[in-house]
């Protein structure tokens, strides 16, 4: 009975041996390198998203800066106002601003693939069904603000500030403070339209929940209208016109969480 008790342990460290060796055959089978598989696998979307963007800013420059300036200037010049530009080099580098953010545009369904082809091993099949429906809202949702804000609120913007220079100078706008101010007017309103993806986001992640939400609303609704008032010119119209849409958007956001269970962690 001894000797047997005696030789228990052996079979015990041989098994855990066996365990331990298969466990390092299963990390060499896998690659070795993970970290270095997915650094490469990283520098493989840049390479491919920065050539996307430099081949669609060349297209851009050579066949549709023209059009795209003179859209864009278009609701100053309606009104009569002189875009000039100040420095040698103003206009040149403004058409190039302007190219890349259009580049960017046109190549985004490149860098998307590229981004998606990154992260889709790390989802569950079901994980990825709900991706693809949350990245298709959030680009609506995006695009509706930009929509928005051009048709609705900047207008209103750039006729209050003429209101309100008026008769003190004569507007001449540099082409390159007019197209920064525009794009810095404008993109803020499609961040702030992903606020219903941001909550399910959130709420999936665990981090909040709907009765969270929901007893907070009297505070964000405070909020929001700040941030309007910040975003906005010091009129009661144009906060309006952001902050009810922000506040539907929120209710339209707690609603969805409501149904949206937490992600179970394994």
């Amino acid at each position: 009975m001894r000797k047997k008790n005696q030789k228990e342990p052996e079979p015990q460290a041989g098994q855990e041996q066996a365990v331990a060796e298969e466990a390092e055959q299963d990390v060499q089978q896998e690659g070795g390198a993970p970290l270095m598989a997915h650094l490469l696998a990283l520098r493989r979307v840049f390479i491919v998203s920065a050539a996307a963007v430099a081949i669609a800013f060349f297209l851009v420059y050579y066949l549709a800066i023209d059009w795209l300036m003179a859209w864009i200037t278009g609701p100053i010049i309606s009104r009569g106002i002189e875009i000039i530009y100040t420095a040698m080099s103003e206009a040149l580098v403004t058409k190039f601003k302007v190219a890349l953010i259009a580049a960017i545009i046109a190549a985004s369904p490149v860098i998307i693939w590229q981004i998606w082809s990154f992260i889709k091993p790390a989802l569950y099949p079901k994980e990825k069904k709900a991706f693809r429906i949350l990245f298709f809202i959030a680009l609506i949702l995006f695009l509706t603000g930009v929509v928005f804000c051009y048709l609705a609120v900047y207008m209103l913007a750039v006729d209050f500030f003429l209101v309100a220079g008026d008769n003190l100078a004569r507007p001449m706008l540099s082409i390159d403070k007019y197209v920064s101010f525009l794009f810095g007017f404008i993109v803020p309103f499609g961040v702030a339209f992903q606020l219903p993806v941001a909550l399910y986001l959130t709420t999936r992640m665990g981090w909040t929940n709907y009765r969270s939400l929901a007893s907070k609303r009297k505070f964000v609704i405070l909020g929001i209208f700040v941030i309007a008032a910040i975003l906005t010119p010091p009129d009661v119209v144009s906060q309006l016109a952001l902050g009810l849409p922000m506040i539907l958007l929120y209710e339209i956001g707690i609603q969805a969480c409501r149904l949206t269970k937490p992600r179970e962690r394994e």
